[in-house]
């Protein structure tokens, strides 16, 4: 079975070669992984600060780099949380370079009426 982040390397790395019909087939499906994989990982953060008080997250949030403040509720700061850590993974990597050989060639997922 392929994990997320092996389907998602190999797709950016098929990108620069692929026609553009299939690079909107390929780019489509890396989204999807994309956000598979955040959602896991999402989930994974919200196990590790489990029980921790907004305050604490708060801090894990700003000392991670992300703008934030007390009046956001639980759910924001594990996202901002996640988003941090997400953005530096091998997955969220591979998925940006391929959006942007995609966005150069003109392809994306938007269809225009």
């Amino acid at each position: 079975m392929t994990t997320t982040t092996r389907r998602l390397l190999d797709l950016a790395a098929t990108a620069p070669a692929c026609p553009d019909k299939d690079l909107a087939l390929f780019l489509r499906e890396a989204s999807e992984l994309h956000q598979q994989g955040f959602d896991e990982l999402r989930d994974t953060v919200a196990a590790r600060y489990a029980g921790l008080p907004s305050g604490d997250l708060v801090a894990a949030a700003t000392a991670a780099g992300m703008p934030c403040d007390v009046s956001q509720d639980r759910d924001e700061l594990v996202l901002l949380l996640a988003l941090a850590e997400w953005e530096m993974t091998p997955a969220a990597l591979a998925y940006s370079e391929m959006a942007e050989v995609a966005a150069r060639r003109g392809v994306c997922l938007i269809t225009e009426e």
